[in-house]
């Protein structure tokens, strides 16, 4: 029931917002920040922030948001991000995870990898069906938004979203079998990998391939024509 009440929290819409908007910069956020984002004052904004933190939802901390050190840098200020633990509803009580982690370690033990890649690829291009490539990284963005890998361009951002350079990689925040894959990173990783692989294509004008950073998705999403061999 835990789960449940924690998810009841996002009910509130300034307290939705707030959420979102620290788990999208990947970065501990501020205060100030969170209420210039969300339009509420910081005192509503640091209620609702301590009430997501309450929860479960997010983690606090503290740092020196100015940079610097020593004598005039300031008191620090109360930072947010995304909490690490995750949070799954099922009524009634489902236990996919428990199903998902045999499944994977049957296939480990029986060098089944070659297998689950070529039915992560079909599966993959069943998803993309018949429509037409992605044409560029911010189609690839929507697709992957979709399946909840919560993708990002990489690089440097204006705040109104715009990539202040041009951006040839789209990065992934999250991994939506990071629980599975954490016990069986080159099987689940290599599956990951053929399931993008199949949704875009292999020589379309967006390509996925392994490129695994900490706290990120193993897979990363390029132009192209900017792709390495």
């Amino acid at each position: 029931m835990r789960d449940i009440d924690a998810v009841a929290v996002l009910q509130d819409p300034v307290r939705r917002r707030l959420y979102e908007y620290v788990v999208a910069q990947g970065r501990e956020v501020g205060r100030i920040e969170a209420a210039d984002a969300a339009g509420v004052s910081r005192t509503l904004a640091a209620h609702h922030l301590d009430k997501l933190t309450e929860a479960g939802l997010l983690e606090s901390g503290s740092r020196r948001l100015s940079g610097r050190s020593g004598p005039g840098a300031g008191r620090p200020a109360k930072v947010y991000t995304r909490a690490r633990g995750e949070l799954s509803v099922s009524l009634p009580l489902r236990d996919y995870r428990t199903a998902a982690t045999l499944l994977a370690e049957a296939a480990e033990q029986a060098g089944l990898d070659d297998g689950l890649r070529a039915a992560a690829h079909r599966r993959g291009a069943a998803l993309r069906g018949t429509a037409a490539p992605c044409a560029d990284l911010r189609d690839a963005m929507d697709l992957l938004a979709d399946r909840g890998y919560e993708p990002h361009l990489e690089g440097a951002e204006d705040t109104d979203g715009t990539a202040k350079t041009a951006a040839h990689a789209v990065r992934l925040r999250n991994c939506p079998f990071h629980a599975v894959a954490e016990r069986f990173p080159p099987l689940v990783c290599g599956m990951n990998l053929a399931l993008l692989e199949g949704l875009f294509g292999t020589d379309g004008p967006v390509r996925a391939r392994m490129d695994a950073r900490p706290g990120e998705c193993c897979v990363v999403i390029e132009d192209s024509k900017n792709q390495s061999d």
